[in-house]
């Protein structure tokens, strides 16, 4: 197996007829490091004679169209250990995430192990999103990188466009599936081969690897007489799974389908689900930004120190988060940098072609031009008495995050309305700079708040003689 240069993810998939709008939703967050400054990029359709992709990270190297179509990503500061451009919606309203990092048993990857050869995280969004024009083509293409150059490494990737969304994951260097959500569902998902029973006769909803029946059978991997199990057959099932992985699916679910009882620590958890209610965009940012919140598995509560036992869906470690709403030609790229819970999500044009400044500095130390930066020290400062503090950080971001909200709405009504090409992207750039300007400058404002309350919070703070 060939060791991962990123860390753990948790991502949610929703059908249109899932949200309260109609609106297809996939998004992810993004952890790996606490340092690792994200940009937004908005990259222009254009022609790029002898167009090649080589792996700063692996072997994996491959000829790309001439034609790239434009598209937005989320890439890391600097390309020298991997692109990860990790997230993005082109031109055609395709959304792409990747990835979700999976783990395959070892009793697969001894039939059909990963290649140092093949794709891996840093170059899926790379090669696949400026290339298609529907989620299925995307599977598609994506099928062919592997059978042409294999797989590097286990991995979940999220695809979408404004009719469907699909979970495609890799089990092994060769095999893999895609599941279509269903458009009155939703699905989390967490470090785990999550897809359970495969209907290789329902084209509509599943999408297999050639072959994959019968390299199971041959391996004599699982029973012939039972239903095809994905999860069972390639995933893993052991102590980690119980208590990094299953439980981050159980809170979702325990947000979004209240009603439904089930265990933190249970490898029964199903991976398509139905809501209690109509699921909007709050919600689903709720859902990336929890960390067991009003439950006995709170990491953030200082009296769950013996049941916070559980890895959070938020973490210290989250790099950013996204969320891809597509609905028609409606289409946001919703951006957190930093922790989710602590932070706000931006609801980026992916059309744009101008990326506002503090959204395209900052590197792996601390830099003031840099939103990344500005909303870590926010954050920071937070931590440093969260019971004094953290109250103050939450009601400055449900603030910002409602006029972020209603800008876009505003500024939705301008886009529509305006008819010319040019003077329509003029105004989409002038929104995003908006957009990013008032979330920087709402943060900035709370950090000269946290700094002046915590001048007397100095340990050399000493009670002065009241006469001098």
């Amino acid at each position: 197996m060939i060791e991962s240069n990123h860390s753990a993810c948790t991502s949610i998939l929703i059908g249109k007829n899932a949200t309260t709008d109609g609106s297809i939703i996939i998004g992810r967050n993004e952890d790996d490091k606490p340092n690792c400054a994200k940009h937004l990029a908005f990259h222009e359709e254009k022609d790029i004679p002898n167009n090649h992709f080589k792996s700063n990270l692996n072997k994996f190297e491959m000829d790309l169209p001439t034609h790239r179509y434009a598209y937005s990503s989320t890439p890391n500061w600097s390309d020298k250990k991997g692109v990860y451009e990790e997230s993005g919606i082109n031109q055609f309203g395709v959304a792409m995430s990747a990835t979700e990092t999976t783990y395959a048993n070892d009793q697969v990857q001894s039939f059909d192990p990963f290649k140092k050869t093949g794709i891996i995280e840093e170059a899926m969004v790379t090669c696949i999103l400026p290339y298609v024009k529907t989620a299925r083509e995307a599977i598609a293409r994506f099928a062919k990188i592997i059978k042409d150059h294999t797989a590097g490494e286990s991995d979940g990737i999220l695809f979408a466009d404004p009719k469907e969304a699909w979970y495609f994951e890799i089990g092994t260097a060769h095999y893999w599936v895609a599941q279509r959500i269903p458009d009155d569902c939703y699905a989390v998902a967490a470090n785990e081969l999550a897809i359970q029973e495969i209907d290789f006769n329902d084209s509509d909803n599943f999408i297999t690897a050639p072959g994959l029946q019968k390299f199971v059978e041959e391996h004599n991997l699982w029973p012939n007489n039972k239903p095809f199990n994905w999860r069972r057959i390639f995933g893993t099932h052991n102590l980690l799974d119980l208590t990094y992985n299953t439980a981050r699916v159980w809170t979702g679910q325990r947000i979004l389908s209240p009603s439904i009882k089930q265990e933190p620590s249970s490898f029964d958890i199903p991976f398509i689900q139905k809501a209690d209610h109509p699921i909007s965009i709050t919600d689903a940012q709720r859902v990336l930004r929890d960390h067991y919140d009003g439950t006995k598995y709170d990491v953030a509560n200082p009296v769950n120190k013996d049941t916070a036992v559980y890895r959070p869906i938020s973490v210290d470690f989250t790099e950013e988060s996204h969320l891809l709403q597509l609905k028609g030609k409606d289409w946001i790229h919703w951006l957190s940098l930093g922790i989710t819970c602590q932070n706000v999500y931006v609801p980026f044009y992916p059309q744009g072609s101008v990326v506002p400044s503090f959204y395209r500095h900052g590197k792996d130390k601390y830099a003031s031009n840099s939103a990344y930066w500005i909303y870590k020290e926010a954050q920071v400062l937070a931590d440093r008495s969260w019971k004094d503090y953290g109250l103050q950080l939450y009601q400055a971001r449900n603030a910002t995050q409602q006029k972020l909200s209603q800008m876009r709405i505003e500024y939705d009504a301008k886009v529509d309305k305006e008819k010319d090409p040019a003077k329509k992207l003029d105004l989409i750039n002038k929104a995003n700079k908006d957009l990013a300007h008032t979330a920087v400058k709402d943060y900035q404002e709370l950090i000269g708040k946290l700094i002046t309350k915590q001048i007397k919070k100095s340990p050399l703070h000493f009670r002065r003689d009241p006469d001098l």
